[in-house]
Formats: structure tokens, C-alpha cells, sequence
């Protein structure tokens, strides 16, 4: 069955450029963002590889692991590191994986279970699936599953807004409304009756009953007075 949002993510232990991890453990307290390529040496995925080492700094501040996978073996991943610095001025500065067994791609239901053989005889077509982004919590349960074509390079800000909305809204009973940022007034959860949002948010702005709108509350990093 394909995984689904609130499922445990599967843990799996495996071969990286940085050793071997078991998923879970290597997630720790933190929140993971796990993210597939199908081969590696494939383009549009050297410059994602660039681009979220260049990132990195903006997940560490949200207290975000990252970790890459590619169906290929950690020698390979080596090689192509080098030219991922060479074209896009930075080397993946976080772990990516080797599923040359493709067990890791089976069990996030990203190839079937029947695929087998040598994955370096394997043309990046042929793993054309392997192209997600989990966004995982400290609960080990998966909070946002987003699968892109191998032809469409992927926004890794558009990952960073939704975990900045996953985590505000996990410490607070609200939701983000369309393309909310930072600082942009948020929506109080529907979970809320008015008894409960008086006593939480006080005074809010309501086109309609169902739509209350309140300041985004303060998060416990923010001081007193910001």
C-alpha cells in the first residue's frame, strides 16, 4: 500500500556517504526531510543536490536533518558529489543513501516489489518514481509527501514554508491559509469551538463563522515583546 500522511515512516537501515544509519535513530528529536533521485549523474537532480546543500543552513534553524537517496551505490553518489560542487558551487553537506538494492525506493512505495538486478544497468526512466520529498516529525510520522516528474526541478522554499507551517501549527491550534508566510495572519483550527478561541486568541476577525482569522501566535523561540 502507498504510504499515506500520518503513517509511520518505514525504518530501514542502510549504506550512506556518511556511514551507516537505522533511519529512526538517526532522525533522533528532530524533524527529517528524506528526498529520492532516480540515478545518479541525472541533471535536474545535480542541481536540487547543489541548491539544498546551499539551503542546508535554513533547515538546521528549524531543527531539520536532511538525507538523500539515489538508486545507485555510495561510491557512485562520491563521484557524482564532486561534480555537484564543480557545476553548482556546493557538495551535499548531509548524507544521501544507497539503495542499490532498492529496498529503501520499495518500502516508501516509490518502486514495486518485483524490481531486482543491478541498479547501475537501470536507465533513470526506469525510476522514474523515485522523484519524492518526506517531510517527517520527531514522531517518526510522515507529515507531507510530495512526488514531482524527473523533468521539474523541485522548490526546496516552498519545503521550508510547509515545515515552517507544519511546526507552527503543531504548537498551535491553528491552520495557514494560501501561501501564508512567516508572520502572516493564520486561520484558528476548525477543532476549536469559540469558548476555547476566546479563552486562546481573544478578539479575531470573522467573515464567516467557520472563517476566523487571528495574528500568528508567537512561537517559544520568539522573546516577549516581538
Amino acid at each position: 500500500m502507498a504510504l499515506q500522511l500520518g503513517d509511520t515512516a518505514p525504518d530501514f537501515e542502510a549504506e550512506t556517504t556518511e556511514g551507516k544509519i537505522r533511519f529512526h535513530d538517526w532522525i533522533g528529536d528532530s524533524w527529517a526531510v528524506l528526498f529520492s533521485h532516480p540515478r545518479d549523474f541525472t541533471p535536474v537532480c545535480t542541481t536540487e543536490l547543489g541548491y539544498m546543500a546551499r539551503v542546508k543552513p535554513e533547515f538546521d534553524k528549524r531543527n531539520v536533518k536532511i538525507i538523500g537517496l539515489s538508486v545507485d551505490p555510495t561510491d557512485n553518489h562520491e563521484k557524482w558529489a564532486k561534480d555537484i560542487e564543480e557545476t553548482q558551487g556546493t557538495a551535499p553537506n548531509y548524507p544521501i543513501i544507497g539503495d542499490a538494492d532498492f529496498a529503501v525506493s520499495k518500502a516508501y512505495g516509490m518502486l514495486t516489489s518485483d524490481v531486482a538486478g543491478d541498479p547501475t544497468l537501470r536507465t533513470p526512466a526506469e525510476n522514474q518514481t523515485v522523484r519524492n520529498v518526506f517531510v517527517i516529525g520527531p514522531d517518526k510520522k510522515i507529515k507531507l509527501i510530495l512526488v514531482y516528474p524527473m523533468t521539474t526541478g523541485r522548490n526546496f522554499d516552498e519545503v521550508l514554508r510547509v515545515i515552517d507551517s507544519l511546526q507552527l501549527t503543531a504548537n498551535h491550534k491553528v491552520a495557514t491559509p494560501v501561501n501564508w508566510q512567516q508572520g502572516d495572519d493564520v486561520i484558528i483550527a476548525g477543532s476549536v469551538s469559540d469558548d476555547e478561541a476566546k479563552e486562546l486568541f481573544g478578539e479575531w476577525e470573522s467573515p464567516r463563522p467557520w472563517l476566523r482569522i487571528v495574528p500568528q501566535p508567537k512561537t517559544e523561540k520568539e522573546p516577549a515583546g516581538v
